[in-house]
């Protein structure tokens, strides 16, 4: 319960500090076209993306950050335009994202075989409240998943409803620094 609460606190503080997420209406968002595919991607470890280190280029800090994936099944909130809130701290890179609704139950920093294996260390949602342009809010679930590098694909596994982990790739590009 206490993890929980604190993941809330977090949600609400990077939805504060993102200040576009809640400015888009849901109609005027287009789908961006994503070059990412499984056949495209490039090969990627299946340990925990969180063992790895944020580009020395990158200070501390938020950014706002565009979260591509390989799937129109599987994407941000329209709310919040195609963006994530990116922490790095101390060389880690973590974004937080709201998705479109709270069907996505868990996600793994890897493959959806690797997430269903003892021990394997999955993502858990938190209750994040989207707002769009019209003032319309909706209850979504957010995630906060590892980046181990900017510009690149990684795997993201994401396990919904009907209990079956699905295989995917992943983007986070153009961090912008908030100030």
């Amino acid at each position: 319960m206490k993890k929980r609460m604190i993941s809330l606190c977090m949600a609400a503080l990077f939805t504060f500090l993102a200040a576009g997420c809640g400015s888009q209406a849901a109609s005027s968002h287009q789908p961006a076209s994503s070059s990412l595919s499984a056949s495209s991607a490039p090969a990627a470890s299946s340990a925990p993306a969180s063992s790895q280190s944020a580009p020395a280029a990158l200070e501390d800090g938020f950014y706002t950050a565009d979260f591509e994936t390989d799937s129109s099944m599987f994407h941000v909130s329209e709310a919040c335009d195609g963006k994530g809130t990116l922490t790095v701290k101390d060389g880690q890179m973590t974004i937080h994202i709201s998705l479109t609704s709270q069907n996505i139950l868990n996600l793994y920093p890897g493959t959806a075989e690797d997430a269903q294996k003892e021990g394997a260390e999955i993502l858990e949602p938190t209750l994040d409240i989207v707002t769009y342009e019209g003032g319309l809010s909706e209850e979504v679930n957010g995630f906060d998943v590892p980046v181990p590098a900017l510009d690149e694909n990684f795997p993201l596994a994401l396990v919904g409803t009907k209990g079956k982990w699905y295989d995917h790739q992943v983007m986070v590009s153009n961090p912008e620094k908030i100030s």
